[in-house]
């Protein structure tokens, strides 16, 4: 016996009724819950299909009885075995019963498919069997699916399948975000971290990390992608002082660090090397009366505030510099010259080299000092 929906064309097709309490009746129109969908073998099913020469793979289904004319979403659901164990859903949608599914796509998921069951891109080109299914669901005026109302087909099978490795590149972000306790956890107030200058995948900040921690991600959102200690690999001077609180990257002494990531790819996966180096920030040159540009030298030694909201303070200047040298300033990682990662103040802002050239230079006076807010991007020369 079919089960009946106790679901009115209200809900089912977003239909209005003007009827009065008074005029409800138990005969209206009810969602039937169907117990047939048929999938029907594609007429190339036994045929070979070379899916980078084709555009799409053509499939026809029957339309589930719902009991009257319904709106139905489909989509197509594929495997390596007629179980459809650990089956992937091509990521395409139709609203009728002829599902013209791209290659493209069917060939991207027949691809993860084949990497999740232990295939490698050596292992590319293959010849395989496909198996598919349909899956249909009813939908509402909006467009969202009617709870109860699924139901999948029977499986048909695509005989021998040519498919490339058919994934994109991985690459290592364009850019990283730090979120955390010193922010609210609140993506709109986070730090963005900065490019070191010529590299691609080399990032860093200065970042006040307490016991509540800290998270990266590429994107400025919780969307799943971001990334805690066990995403990461730890180094740097600071290592031990790094630990793992509830999937965050938290400090057992908390304080200032100079973070850098490094990021790379290991098969389909981005790999995230975090380095943590004491929260060191220098003055540079002339402006300390070094004609050489030495960097690290003890005159240009900032101090380091002991909150998550206090400015880095410079020694006084002791020197004034020509005009096209400038006040400088810069922190300094393993590797890489100090002007890869310099920066200074322009009216009150914090503005970073990063990739880019040459900054404006910016001349100071005898003993003034830098003043410079890490966390809110801001600083000022006094």
């Amino acid at each position: 016996m079919k089960n009946i929906l106790k679901s009115t064309l209200l809900v089912a097709l977003g239909l209005s009724l003007f009827a009065s309490c008074s005029d409800d009746r138990d005969d209206n129109p009810t969602v039937v819950s169907p117990t047939e969908f048929h999938l029907n073998t594609p007429a190339l099913a036994g045929q070979y299909l070379d899916l980078e020469k084709s555009k799409t793979i053509n499939f026809t289904c029957s339309q589930p009885d719902y009991g009257f004319p319904a709106s139905t979403q489909y989509t197509l659901q594929v495997a390596f075995d007629e179980n459809m164990t650990d089956y992937k859903e091509i990521d395409q949608t139709f609203k009728g019963a002829k599902l013209d599914v791209s290659s493209e796509l069917l060939a991207s998921a027949l691809t993860n498919y084949a990497l999740e069951h232990g295939k490698t891109e050596a292992d590319f080109p293959m010849d395989i069997q496909v198996y598919a299914r349909a899956r249909a669901v009813m939908t509402n005026v909006s467009g969202e699916p009617v709870e109860g109302t699924e139901i999948l087909s029977n499986v048909v099978k695509l005989s021998n399948v040519h498919l490339l490795y058919s994934l994109p590149p991985v690459k290592t972000p364009g850019k990283l975000n730090i979120v955390g306790h010193f922010c609210d956890w609140d993506w709109s107030k986070c730090l963005k971290m900065v490019p070191v200058w010529g590299t691609d995948n080399v990032f860093w900040h200065l970042v006040y990390i307490d016991e509540n921690g800290i998270k990266i991600n590429e994107n400025t959102s919780w969307d799943n992608n971001e990334v805690g200690f066990a995403g990461i690999t730890v180094g740097g001077d600071l290592a031990g002082d790094i630990v793992d609180n509830g999937g965050n990257i938290a400090s057992s002494r908390p304080g200032w660090y100079l973070m850098v990531v490094t990021c790379g790819v290991s098969g389909r996966n981005v790999t995230y090397n975090v380095d943590f180096y004491k929260p060191e920030v220098w003055l540079i040159g002339t402006c300390i009366g070094d004609a050489n540009f030495t960097p690290q030298l003890p005159a240009g030694l900032f101090e380091v505030p002991t909150t998550a909201d206090g400015s880095f303070v410079s020694p006084a200047m002791t020197g004034v510099p020509a005009s096209d040298q400038g006040a400088r300033a810069c922190v300094v990682i393993p590797g890489h010259e100090w002007w890869h990662t310099e920066f200074m103040v322009f009216d009150k802002q914090l503005k970073y080299r990063g990739t880019g050239g040459d900054q404006d230079r910016v001349i100071n006076a005898v003993g003034q000092k830098l003043y410079i807010n890490f966390g809110t991007e801001t600083g000022e020369l006094k």
